[in-house]
């Protein structure tokens, strides 16, 4: 079980089967919308192989995903312990980390990232939790301030394998900077030779390549797949 799906399973006693279902649905299928990415703190195994094809998670029952106002509902559920400690600990970077964390998973990236900024302002070299920003921002359409993050995040940890997998993904996706993507891509390889998600990123690479020539800054949506 991977850390997202142990924070999942911690607080779905006092839920509907529906919630827990669906979080952990969520959990298993988190990143589907902007393609593949790593946890800052994540295995590659536990979180890189999801596929951009998979289907949204759905409501039992109903066959459609849940609406913003059931992620947030389930989030602020699973939240709320965390949030009564953080009453008599307002400074534990870990604490917050984890109640970030928690509306990463659900979606719920605005608020997720008010909490990882929090975090980083007591541990600003902490590049896993920096890495969950950019992706934050990322999801909010930001691919400017995903790229500032995992840059500064690699300039405490320049062989971050997951913050360059996922610098690599901004890059092409965000600015169709090929060369800039590849070249974080390669960097992967080159400082992580024991890397799970070798084959992938290879993959990632040959795809990238076959858009060499197109101009930087052409929105990806504009290409065919």
């Amino acid at each position: 079980m991977t850390a997202t799906e142990q924070r999942a399973a911690s607080n779905t006693n006092s839920w509907t089967g529906v919630q827990a279902y669906t979080l952990a649905a969520i959990c298993l299928l988190i990143g589907t919308a902007g393609g593949w990415f790593i946890r800052g703190s994540q295995s590659p195994a536990a979180g890189a192989m999801q596929s951009a094809s998979m289907p949204a998670p759905t409501s039992p029952g109903t066959g459609s995903a849940p609406t913003p106002e059931q992620f947030k509902q389930m989030a602020d559920t699973q939240a709320a312990p965390l949030l009564e400690k953080l009453k008599a600990d307002p400074a534990n970077a870990s604490l917050l980390s984890e109640i970030g964390n928690v509306y990463y998973d659900t979606q719920n990236y605005p608020v997720a990232v008010d909490y990882y900024v929090r975090v980083l302002k007591l541990q600003p070299t902490n590049a896993a939790v920096r890495t969950d920003l950019g992706t934050a921002y990322w999801y909010m359409g930001n691919a400017d301030s995903a790229i500032a993050e995992f840059s500064k995040a690699l300039s405490y940890e320049p062989n971050k394998a997951n913050t360059l997998f996922n610098l690599g993904i901004v890059k092409w996706q965000g600015k169709m900077d090929v060369q800039g993507a590849v070249e974080a891509w390669q960097k992967l390889l080159s400082t992580n030779p024991t890397y799970e998600g070798k084959d992938k990123v290879q993959q990632l690479i040959a795809e990238a390549q076959k858009h060499a020539n197109v101009k930087p800054g052409t929105p990806a949506k504009s290409l065919a797949q």
